[in-house]
C-alpha cells in the first residue's frame, strides 16, 4: 500500500508539493504588493511592479523546468555551466554596465541581467556533484581543491564591486562544506583567510569598495555621524519599521513610505516597507512563511536519495536563508547596508528568476526521492 501510495504521488503534486508552492506564491505576492504601494505614484514608463510580475512569470517557467529535468543530468554540465558564468563575470568587468559606482549588470536591449546572481545555480550544481562525485578525504581534497575552484567566482563578484553578493558566494560554499563535515582546523583556516581578504576587498586591488560602500560600514558603526548623508539609509529604515508598530499603518499608509523618506523602497528596503504598512505582526507571519520554506528544503535535504541531492538543496536554502537574514538585519539596523535584496520579495529580474530556479532544484530533489532510476 505504502508503494502504491508513493507511486501515485510520483504522477501528480502531493500536498507537501502544494504547501510548497502556496509558500513561494505568498512571499512573491506579498513582495508584488509592497513594490506597488512604493511605486504606485511612478509617471513614466512601464510600473515596476508589472515588470516584477512579469519576471515572475519567466522565474516561473524557468521553476519548471529546473523541476522537470533531473538535477543528477544537470549534474553532469555543473562545470561547464560554472565556467561559462565565470566567464560572463570577467565580460561584466571588461563591457558591463555601470549603475550607481558598480559594474554588475550585462545589458540586453531594454533589459539586464547580473551575472552574479546566475552563477549562483552553476556553484551549487558543482559543488553538490564535486562533494557527492569526489573522495573527501583529506585536507586538500575537502578543502583547498573546491575553495580555489570557487575563489575566482568570488574574488570577480568582490572586483565589481558587489560585496553583499561575494558575502553570499562564500556563505553557499562554507555552510556546504561544513555539512560535509570539516574539522575545527579546517574552519579556523578559512575564517582566517576571510579576515585575510577584508583589507582587499576594503581597499586593496582586487576589492576597491567604492567610497559609498565603504561609508555604509561606517555608519553602522555609528549611524547617528552622519544622519543627513551616510546614516541616511539605515536610519529612515528603522523609522519605518517602528513606525509599524504592532498592526502597521495599512497599506498605502505608511509615511515613510509615501512620502519618499525611504530610498530604495523597492528594491533592498522592501522589508521596511512591507513592516510599515502590515506592522510586528504582518512581519512576523512574513518571517513564518520564510522559515516554513527553509524548513521544508531542510526536510528534502535529509530525505534526498544521493548526496548531490542533498548538498544540492542544503545549497539552496543557505543561498535563500543569507539573503534573508542579511537584508532583514541591515534594514533593522543589526548589519551594515551592503545591498542584498530579500528573496522573493525586492524588485529585480535576475534575483526572481535564480532565487524561483533554486526552489525549482529543490523540488527536483524531493520529486527523484521517489524515482526507481
Amino acid at each position: 500500500m505504502s508503494l502504491m501510495n508513493d507511486n501515485v504521488n510520483r504522477r501528480g503534486l502531493d500536498t507537501f508539493d502544494w504547501c510548497f508552492l502556496g509558500v513561494i506564491m505568498a512571499i512573491i505576492s506579498v513582495g508584488i504588493i509592497s513594490i506597488y504601494s512604493v511605486t504606485n505614484t511612478q509617471a513614466t514608463g512601464i510600473p515596476i511592479y508589472l515588470k516584477q510580475a512579469t519576471w515572475m512569470v519567466v522565474g516561473s517557467l524557468a521553476f519548471l523546468v529546473a523541476v522537470g529535468i533531473d538535477y543528477r543530468k544537470l549534474a553532469r554540465f555543473s562545470y561547464l555551466l560554472y565556467g561559462i558564468g565565470l566567464i560572463l563575470l570577467i565580460f561584466v568587468l571588461i563591457a558591463g554596465k555601470t549603475s550607481r559606482g558598480s559594474q554588475r549588470w550585462i545589458p540586453l536591449g531594454p533589459f539586464a541581467v547580473q551575472p552574479s546572481e546566475f552563477i549562483k545555480i552553476p556553484l551549487l550544481l558543482m559543488l553538490a556533484t564535486y562533494y557527492g562525485t569526489t573522495t573527501r578525504e583529506g585536507w586538500v581534497r575537502r578543502l583547498i581543491i573546491p575553495g580555489l575552484i570557487v575563489l575566482p567566482g568570488f574574488l570577480l563578484i568582490l572586483k565589481q564591486p558587489d560585496l553583499g553578493s561575494s558575502l553570499g558566494f562564500l556563505a553557499i560554499f562554507l555552510v556546504v562544506v561544513l555539512t560535509v563535515g570539516m574539522k575545527s582546523k579546517a574552519f579556523g583556516f578559512i575564517v582566517l583567510a576571510a579576515l585575510m581578504l577584508f583589507p582587499f576587498a576594503w581597499g586593496g586591488v582586487w576589492g576597491s569598495l567604492h567610497e559609498y560602500q565603504q561609508d555604509r560600514i561606517l555608519s553602522f558603526v555609528d549611524p547617528n555621524s552622519d544622519p543627513g548623508g551616510k546614516g541616511y539609509h539605515g536610519l529612515q529604515s528603522r523609522i519605518a519599521i517602528g513606525s509599524g508598530q504592532i498592526l502597521g499603518k495599512g497599506l498605502y499608509g505608511g509615511t515613510q513610505t509615501q512620502f519618499k523618506f525611504l530610498p530604495e523602497g523597492h528594491t533592498d528596503f522592501v522589508f521596511a516597507v512591507f513592516a510599515e504598512e502590515w506592522g510586528f505582526i504582518g512581519s512576523m507571519v512574513l518571517l513564518s512563511l520564510y522559515i516554513l520554506l527553509f524548513l521544508m528544503g531542510l526536510e528534502i535535504a535529509f530525505k534526498a536519495k544521493d548526496i548531490i541531492g542533498a548538498l544540492l538543496a542544503v545549497g539552496v536554502v543557505t543561498m535563500l536563508a543569507f539573503g534573508v537574514v542579511v537584508n532583514i538585519a541591515m534594514t533593522s539596523g543589526l548589519a551594515p547596508v551592503v545591498g542584498i535584496p530579500l528573496p522573493l520579495m525586492s524588485y529585480g529580474g535576475s534575483a526572481m528568476v535564480v532565487n524561483l530556479t533554486a526552489l525549482g532544484l529543490l523540488l527536483n530533489v524531493k520529486r527523484r526521492r521517489l524515482s526507481l532510476l
